[in-house]
């Protein structure tokens, strides 16, 4: 008889059975626990991408599959309501502020479990933390490598960390060349925003707020509340945004380049004014303000930002009053 019509030894089909398991197992928990240890918020977005995730620290929103109609929205160029907005939220902070930041990564990661705005808006909102490459001390080099390497949201830019010596020019500046364009050729993002690392933004409303806004030539923040209100000169530093071709422009004006320190948010309506740009801003006064204390009446209902959050104790009683902290009434393991 021909060896190989001889009965199989047991070896040989425990091999058999066994290795298609071995590939199963493989590939559905161990790769995806290892692909959680280098990243898990990455991790997360992969188990929950049919819905909304959050991937390297940035929040994506699958788009909506039908948007209802919201009526007329600001200036002449309102989008389709069956395109994707994009919004890229860079966050200014410093190289030590490593508690900070960590603080300000998961109150943007909650927030998006449950965001009925910005899945109405079909919205990508990207969240990047901004440094200055100099001084950087070695210890919080390696930290912010650290922070680089575990949630991909760090944006190290070229320059010296003072927001009075042409930081946010070379945060705008240098985002035509660091991002391009998309495969299909477009734009990577609608709208560019500045933010303080001692502001806290209720994402769903500023989405909510820029679903009706221009994307081209658009300035959106908060006037002074003396300024004109509906074409303030300037927008507070606290928190505001471009649309992208006004960052196209500042990446490739020699004026804005000559002109690029100073007062920051000063210099940005400077900018603005001196070359005639953005003919199309948002007022967003009153709803972005300065904290004021942890009473109820403190807060409008409407907010899309609170600044001077400097303490802890201003970032708890805020997310508390939005209820980012709120856990499971049933679950068992919290007893505060």
């Amino acid at each position: 008889m021909s060896t190989y019509l001889k009965k199989s030894s047991p070896y040989t089909v425990s091999l058999i059975v066994l290795l298609p398991l071995t590939l199963i197992l493989c590939f559905t928990f161990l790769l995806p626990l290892s692909a959680y240890l280098r990243n898990p918020l990455a991790a997360t977005t992969v188990a929950t991408s049919a819905c909304v995730g959050t991937t390297a620290g940035v929040v994506r929103v699958a788009p909506a599959a039908a948007v209802d109609d919201v009526g007329d929205g600001v200036g002449s160029q309102r989008p389709a309501q069956t395109e994707l907005m994009s919004v890229l939220v860079g966050v200014h902070t410093m190289p030590g502020k490593h508690s900070r930041r960590h603080l300000i990564r998961m109150a943007y990661a909650l927030q998006q479990q449950t965001p009925p705005a910005l899945r109405a808006a079909a919205a990508r909102v990207d969240v990047r933390f901004v440094l200055c490459a100099r001084p950087m001390p070695p210890e919080h080099r390696a930290f912010v490598a650290l922070e680089a390497r575990a949630y991909g949201d760090v944006l190290v830019l070229d320059c010296a960390e003072n927001a009075e010596e042409g930081k946010t020019y070379t945060y705008f500046a240098s985002l035509p060349a660091k991002l391009g364009f998309t495969r299909s050729g477009g734009r990577p993002y609608d709208y560019v925003m500045k933010v303080d690392d001692d502001t806290f933004l209720r994402l769903d409303a500023l989405v909510d707020t820029l679903r009706s806004a221009p994307r081209e030539d658009m300035y959106c923040g908060v006037g002074l509340p003396f300024h004109d209100r509906e074409f303030p000169p300037f927008m507070l530093g606290m928190g505001y945004l471009l649309s992208w071709d006004l960052v196209e422009w500042i990446a490739t004006s020699d004026m804005v380049r000559r002109e690029a320190k100073g007062v920051e948010d000063l210099t940005t309506g400077k900018w603005l004014n001196m070359g005639h740009k953005a003919k199309n801003r948002v007022n967003i006064f009153p709803r972005m303000y300065d904290y004021k204390s942890a009473k109820a009446e403190d807060f409008l209902e409407n907010t899309i930002g609170v600044h001077q959050l400097k303490q802890d104790l201003r970032w708890a009683h805020t997310l508390e009053h939005f209820n980012v902290t709120r856990l499971e009434p049933s679950s068992k393991l919290h007893n505060f």
